[in-house]
C-alpha cells in the first residue's frame, strides 16, 4: 500500500496526495472506514489500486483534529490581528490563542496595517508583551517585504484566524496571486454555501499548504475542560507541575505557583487577565447546565 495525505473532500470523492512521488490520485473510503473514523481533509492514510479504482484502506493516528474547517494534523494556525483599522485587540488574540494551543496547534502571530501607526503607538508595546512569552510574531503592512510569511508556511499545513478585516485575504494575495483564484473558481464550482456541499481542501501555496475555509470561525468556549485549558496555555508551560495542587487551574488555590509567577513579572499579566475571563466564561456555561 502507498503512504499519502487528504488534500480535498467533496461528498464522497477524496484526493490522496502520494507522499513519495505527490502524484494525485482519486479515491474512495473503503466500508470498513465510513462505519468508524471518516476520513477528512490533512489525513495520513494507507491506500492502494483495487481494479478499476483507488481506495483508501486505512487512517492514521491524528495528532490534531478541527471541526471548523474539517481538517486533521494541522501545523500551525496563523492569528491575523491588526494594529488599527479595526483596532488591535489583546482579548480577541488571547482566546484564539487559547483555543489554538487547546487543540495541540502551533500558533503564530501576524500583525498587519503596521505602516498605519508609528513607533511610538501603544501596539508594539504588546508585540514585546508577545514576543516575551515565547509566542513568534511577525510583523506586515504596506510595502512591508512578505519573504518571512513565505518561510513561515514553507513545508508545513497551516490555518488562518484573527479578526475580519485585518487584511487575511491581502496578505495572501500578495504571497501567492493564484491564491484567491483557485478558491473563489472552487466556490463557484461547487455552489459553495448550499447546505447539500460537502467540501475541504487543501491549496498548495509556494510550498507550503493552506485551507481554503481556513480558521476558527466561532469562539466557542462552552465544551472546553478547565484543567485541560490551564495545561496548554503556552505562558503556562515553563512552570507546570510547580503549584501546590496538581489539579490546580490557577484561579484561587492557594501556592499556585502560575499566579506567584504572574505577580513577579515573569508571565504576562494581559495574558492571565484574558485566561481568567476566559475560565468564568467556561464555568458560567456550566452554571447553566
Amino acid at each position: 500500500m502507498r503512504d499519502g495525505r487528504i488534500i480535498k473532500h467533496i461528498s464522497n470523492q477524496y484526493v490522496v496526495m502520494d507522499m513519495e512521488n505527490e502524484n494525485q490520485y482519486n479515491c474512495v473510503a473503503m466500508g470498513k472506514l465510513r462505519k468508524g473514523l471518516s476520513p477528512i481533509v490533512g489525513d495520513f492514510v494507507k491506500f492502494e489500486q483495487l481494479e478499476d479504482k483507488w481506495a483508501i484502506q486505512k487512517i492514521m493516528p491524528r495528532k490534531n483534529e478541527l471541526t471548523r474547517p474539517v481538517i486533521a494534523n494541522i501545523d500551525q494556525a496563523i492569528v491575523v490581528m491588526s494594529a488599527l483599522d479595526p483596532d488591535f485587540s489583546t482579548a480577541l488574540l488571547d482566546r484564539l490563542l487559547f483555543l489554538i494551543c487547546y487543540e495541540n496547534i502551533k500558533p503564530v502571530i501576524c500583525i498587519t496595517k503596521l505602516d498605519l501607526i508609528d513607533e511610538t503607538h501603544k501596539v508594539y508595546q504588546y508585540i514585546e508583551d508577545y514576543k516575551k512569552s515565547g509566542y513568534e510574531v511577525h510583523l506586515t503592512g504596506l510595502d512591508y517585504p512578505v519573504e518571512d510569511i513565505v518561510q513561515i508556511l514553507s513545508k508545513k499545513i497551516s490555518v488562518l484566524t484573527g479578526q475580519s478585516g485585518a487584511g487575511k485575504s491581502s496578505l495572501i494575495n500578495r504571497i501567492d496571486p493564484e491564491f484567491a483564484l483557485h478558491t473563489q473558481e472552487t466556490s463557484k464550482a461547487l455552489g459553495r454555501g448550499k447546505h447539500t456541499t460537502r467540501h475541504c481542501q487543501l491549496f498548495q501555496i509556494r510550498d507550503g499548504w493552506l485551507g481554503d475555509t481556513p480558521g476558527f470561525s466561532s469562539l466557542d468556549f462552552s465544551l472546553l475542560d478547565e484543567k485541560h485549558l490551564a495545561d496548554s496555555v503556552a505562558d503556562f508551560k515553563e512552570y507546570q507541575g510547580q503549584c501546590k495542587f496538581n489539579d490546580c487551574i490557577h484561579m484561587n488555590e492557594p501556592k499556585c505557583a502560575i499566579k506567584e509567577k504572574v505577580d513577579n513579572g515573569e508571565i504576562s499579566s494581559i495574558r492571565y487577565r484574558s485566561y481568567k475571563e476566559v475560565i468564568y466564561m467556561i464555568q458560567k456555561t456550566k452554571r447553566k447546565f
